[in-house]
């Protein structure tokens, strides 16, 4: 072999070498990014698995386990979430402040939250006679919902039925095992009972059960003043028998389950059977109108004699005319949101104002800063809380004036006629004062109620001064002329119109 030729093999042999190295580099290379793709695969199939498997059943459940904590065993995300309504946290206009006080053998509670009365003492006298204008605190999370019904002094004050349980306390079983397994029959005889004997029954505030099946987690209405409110306001929009849990769709399910106790409501007949009073509709005018027509008041005013009324918590009733109703946005959208844990997106049982929770409450639907959204919901809360506060002057100085005209001894028919002012002013103002959202709801709807308040008080004193004005019993109509095409006739869920005659 020549000289020459040496360096060509040499060079040859390099070349073979290095094409060697990157042939096996180029094998490993694409071993590891084949494991690689392998894995990402296996790890997103695994998720997608336990996405499609959200529990492992570690104990069985039937409808006889009232205790949250058996759920619990099988649901750990969601217990460890419902575990948290024991927060006391206040917002700018609800939610509570942590008040300590010292436990007695009547009342063991340790903490409470603020008395609303003392912040507005102005509610002593709209109540004045009432139990109400003795304890009224700010709500508090669903953990002290049945203690919090059980060691209130309203209780001392009048004697309440057993109708107030049913929303205070995981009342489910209970009205099986009174009723021998008619949910009816069973309510109807809870009702009747005394308030103390009732409460003997019930050992938990709300539970998993009251809202899920436990076989198949789907959610259900338990509570049959709801079942039966719901039936009487499809029948008023032309719907005869309509069942709850088998006709509301998913979406109106994730209000109802909500709207089940945060609704007006009222006892009826000596037998106290707790009543919805929808039969002419969700508005205050037509709950309104059906008490006038039936003849129910719940107390005689002490300053007036007037007959009058109190709200009750109406959430469900504002929430129906407010844009996120029509928007098919439910309770649970806002106040339980889902969230993720993991790979698992679950509701979030932590339930409470959206104001605390803003990310995931609000900020899945509207894309701006968490500071804007806060900012619109405290100015809308802001411009509500100014005409209550405008309303409350306005019925205060009509209970003067009624007052005042007694002693100066105007005439019956005058009288009369503004103590039903004064009823119907008490029952608007009170109906917003009640609901627990300071307007947020339903903002236009829950101003245009202030404003019909003020609006009776000031007609209120007008005929105690001796003006002619109607007396006549109160429609939607003589309040709020509708276009026959803008009725609305679908509560909790999609928008839906139908023309009217």
């Amino acid at each position: 072999m020549s000289n020459s030729e040496e360096p060509k093999q040499a060079r040859k042999a390099i070349s073979i070498e290095r094409f060697a190295i990157i042939v096996v580099a180029a094998s490993l290379l694409t071993a590891a990014l084949a494991l690689g793709v392998t894995a990402l695969l296996v790890n997103i199939f695994e998720h997608k698995q336990e996405a499609r498997n959200p529990f492992f059943r570690v104990v069985e459940i039937t409808s006889e386990d009232v205790d949250p904590a058996k759920w619990g065993k099988n649901f750990p995300l969601q217990y460890d979430q419902y575990k948290k309504t024991v927060d006391q946290v206040r917002t700018r206009f609800g939610g509570s402040e942590a008040m300590p006080r010292t436990p007695t053998d009547a009342d063991p509670r340790g903490i409470v939250s603020q008395s609303r009365l003392e912040e507005d003492p102005r509610l002593k006298i709209m109540w004045a006679g009432y139990a109400f204008s003795k304890d009224f605190r700010e709500e508090r999370g669903h953990a002290y919902m049945l203690d919090d019904q059980t060691f209130t002094e309203r209780q001392k004050i009048a004697k309440q039925p057993g109708a107030c349980i049913q929303c205070h306390g995981s009342v489910y079983n209970v009205y099986l095992e009174q009723g021998g397994g008619d949910l009816q029959k069973g309510f109807q005889k809870v009702n009747s009972m005394p308030y103390a004997e009732a409460r003997k029954l019930v050992e938990h505030p709300i539970a998993c059960l009251d809202c899920h099946d436990p076989e198949t987690m789907a959610l259900r209405v338990t509570r049959p003043g709801f079942i039966n409110g719901m039936k009487v306001l499809k029948e008023s929009q032309g719907i005869s028998n309509y069942d709850v849990n088998t006709q509301a769709t998913h979406q109106e399910m994730r209000s109802f389950v909500c709207g089940q106790c945060h609704v007006e409501y009222y006892f009826k007949g000596p037998d106290k059977q707790l009543t919805y009073p929808w039969h002419k509709g969700l508005k205050v005018e037509n709950i309104l109108a059906y008490y006038e027509e039936v003849g129910f008041t719940d107390w005689t005013h002490a300053e007036t004699s007037a007959p009058v009324l109190k709200a009750q918590h109406p959430e469900f009733e504002t929430w129906n005319q407010g844009i996120h109703a029509r928007s098919g946005v439910s309770c649970a959208d806002c106040h339980m949101p889902y969230m993720r844990v993991g790979a698992q997106k679950i509701s979030d049982h932590h339930v409470r104002s959206p104001l605390l929770n803003i990310n995931n409450a609000c900020q899945t639907c509207h894309k701006f800063p968490e500071e804007e959204m806060l900012a619109r919901a405290v100015s809308i809360q802001e411009k509500t809380f100014n005409m209550r506060d405008k309303a409350m002057n306005a019925l205060v100085d009509l209970i003067n004036d009624i007052k005042t005209a007694r002693v100066e001894g105007v005439n019956d028919d005058q009288l009369s006629g503004a103590l039903v002012f004064q009823k119907r002013a008490q029952f608007f103002l009170d109906f917003v004062e009640a609901e627990n959202s300071m307007g947020f709801h339903a903002p236009q709807e829950s101003v245009r109620i202030l404003g019909e308040s003020i609006n009776f008080s000031r007609q209120g004193s007008r005929v105690l001064r001796g003006a002619d004005v109607t007396t006549s019993p109160l429609t939607l109509s003589n309040i709020v002329p509708t276009p026959a095409a803008s009725k609305w006739v679908v509560a909790g869920g999609a928008t839906e119109k139908v023309d009217t005659p």
